[in-house]
């Protein structure tokens, strides 16, 4: 915990697990959820711009920094995830919240939206990875052509991101080049432009929290979803998606935004997936007018 970011932490033990979390402001709870090869350091312009108005809590997701690492060669399944959300709200007595996820922090927030709606107040979510309303992951041939048959570019979209990063990534995982394999998988997603103005700060965040992004990428994949469940979502949820994140991440937001009830959807300019560090003023803008309203 040598990072200034991680002074003065608290824990909170839930599901057999630490998590470390920081809390600040007064009124309602709003509950920001980190994406993959990220931890709770990922909100540092959040956190005082929304704790200014709101009980504000960060936490870092299970085995990611400054948690206990992630045993060397386990999986690490989303829904423990989801569990662990849903047990830390209720511990810290801030429920109903306002969920704010990033990326795979995104997936967490809307499936406990789905699961535990009285826990909800409302949903923030930042480009989640919901391939699982597509196909399953890995996919299997006769999801992608149901996909290519129904929405061709969708299909075409997911089947460009496996096979130029997904499929890389997952090779030099395998091989033991973490570090290929994690630069194949971030430029994936983040886009080349954006890969590379990464600072030397961030490239550490990410790799501090590689082996969490190794497993996830190698282990049993995403949770099925389903248009219905999505359909049922009942709280009010702002979508984000970023100017110049990759294509797949944007057609998942569309189909989100077809399928939510009560829904309403901005563009972040300026940047990429990581919109949140990228253009910190627009997101907190954004999330604020949301909550507020």
């Amino acid at each position: 915990m040598n990072d200034p970011a991680f002074e003065g932490v608290r824990t909170v033990a839930v599901n057999g697990v630490e998590l470390a979390y920081r809390e600040e402001g007064r009124g309602e709870p709003v509950v920001l959820v980190h994406g993959s090869a990220s931890d709770l350091r990922t909100w540092g312009q959040q956190f005082p711009a929304i704790g200014a108005s709101y009980r504000t809590v960060a936490y870092s997701r299970r085995y990611a920094r400054p948690n206990e690492a992630i045993p060397e060669g386990a999986d690490d399944p989303m829904l423990p995830h989801v569990d662990d959300l849903v047990a830390l709200v209720q511990r810290l007595d801030a429920a109903p919240a306002h969920l704010v996820g990033h990326s795979w922090g995104g997936f967490v927030c809307l499936l406990a939206a789905i699961r535990h709606p009285e826990l909800v107040r409302s949903l923030v979510l930042m480009e989640p990875p919901v391939l699982s309303l597509f196909v399953s992951t890995p996919p299997r041939p006769v999801e992608l052509l149901r996909t290519l048959l129904r929405r061709p570019r969708t299909a075409a979209a997911i089947m460009r991101f496996g096979i130029s990063a997904v499929g890389p990534a997952e090779k030099a995982y395998r091989r033991g080049d973490d570090e290929a394999g994690f630069e194949a998988f971030a430029r994936g997603v983040l886009g080349t432009e954006a890969f590379d103005r990464l600072s030397q700060e961030r490239k550490a965040q990410a790799w501090d929290n590689v082996a969490v992004d190794k497993a996830q990428l190698l282990g049993e994949g995403f949770p099925p979803l389903s248009d219905a469940e999505v359909r049922g979502v009942a709280a009010p949820t702002l979508l984000l998606h970023a100017e110049r994140s990759p294509k797949f991440l944007r057609l998942l937001t569309d189909r989100l935004e077809e399928l939510l009830p009560h829904v309403e959807r901005i563009e972040v300019p300026d940047a990429s997936h990581i919109m949140h560090e990228d253009n910190p003023r627009v997101v907190n803008e954004a999330i604020l007018a949301f909550v507020g309203g």
